[in-house]
């Protein structure tokens, strides 16, 4: 917080600095408690009506009353890594984008629309990177009813945490009745120490095919269509499936200098004993020879043994992502869209 020679904090911000990172701390006091201070960091999404409304990096909304400010300013974009890939998020999504492909997309100026049967919400949602050439209501209207005619649900994929990710975008959803379904992080890492890592016996076992066969499906365990299922899974650059029968499975995707890696599962009966570092370890040694340097994934903030999985290896949260869900009962009690 800004203090001045006085000691005093001040308040360095304004309704005009919508859109920028900003720190600031607040005053919170109940009827028999002492006055604390909390402090919040993150985009300035929203000044309206007396009220701030912050996004955290984690896509977490705060409201946050004008009245109870006591210090606030800008704050410069996030130190450059000191480990690992550097990247940028238009970057990471764009190489997402092509590693998990729909089977039918149509642009709406810088968005992509895409749909893949109701096959995983990355294959079924608005890749919104950059402007959609019409104002956001009718954006939302077209994409609303683009999804209704193939009779899926609304989704939009909105990122947050790093230089030129769509804080802004995701609070409009948010004031428009669009519900957050579920978020997650990109983690990236060096690609060669995931290929180094002594996996013992296991890695001798696992099979590399280009395609996913009966057992990877049903380990997999999201698959309704099989037919759509495989050929959303085998679309992109260069693709790789490992298999350790009976045991853990995994996916890879080389692009470039990018090695994505999704899918990887163990089975119930055999976690914790190395089997998924022991797929990612191969499929990494296979991304190195396609001359891959950098590896990339997508997690869910919650999921507790893949995260443990992640840190070993070497992987550092980049940004996050969220799938906002249009629910036409929740839009239409949506108070003021601005």
């Amino acid at each position: 917080m800004e203090i001045t020679a006085g000691g005093l904090l001040e308040i360095r911000i304004t309704p005009a600095d919508v859109g920028k990172r900003v720190s600031v701390r607040r005053v919170q006091s109940g009827a028999d408690e002492a006055p604390s201070f909390t402090d919040t960091v993150g985009v300035l999404t929203s000044w309206y009506q007396g009220v701030l409304t912050i996004t955290r990096k984690s896509g977490e909304t705060v409201h946050i009353s004008e009245s109870s400010l006591v210090a606030g300013k800008i704050v410069p974009p996030a130190p450059a890594r000191r480990r690992g890939p550097a990247a940028s998020f238009e970057e990471l999504a764009r190489v997402g984008a092509r590693a998990w492909q729909p089977l039918e997309s149509e642009p709406l100026g810088e968005w992509t629309l895409r749909a893949a049967g109701g096959f995983t919400r990355r294959a079924n949602s608005v890749l919104p990177l950059g402007d959609p050439g019409v104002p956001l209501d009718e954006a939302l209207a077209r994409v609303t009813s683009w999804y209704a005619a193939r009779e899926l649900p609304a989704y939009v994929q909105t990122a947050t945490g790093a230089a030129g990710t769509q804080e802004l975008l995701g609070a409009e959803l948010e004031r428009r009745g669009w519900v957050n379904e579920v978020s997650a992080e990109v983690r990236i890492a060096a690609l060669a120490p995931i290929a180094d890592v002594d996996t013992g016996a296991g890695a001798r076992e696992v099979r590399l095919t280009r395609a996913p066969d009966e057992e990877w499906l049903g380990m997999y365990g999201r698959v309704k269509d099989p037919e759509v299922a495989r050929r959303v899974l085998v679309a992109g650059p260069s693709v790789w499936f490992a298999t350790l029968p009976g045991r853990a499975i995994g996916r890879l995707v080389v692009d470039g200098r990018w090695a994505g890696f999704a899918a990887v599962e163990v089975d119930p009966e055999h976690r914790r004993g190395g089997l998924g570092t022991a797929v990612m370890a191969v499929l990494a040694r296979q991304a190195l020879e396609e001359g891959a340097s950098a590896a990339w994934l997508q997690v869910e903030a919650d999921n507790a043994g893949a995260l443990a999985l992640y840190d070993g290896l070497g992987f550092a949260r980049h940004h996050a992502y969220h799938h906002f869900r249009y629910r036409a009962e929740a839009a239409s009690a949506a108070g003021d869209p601005r």
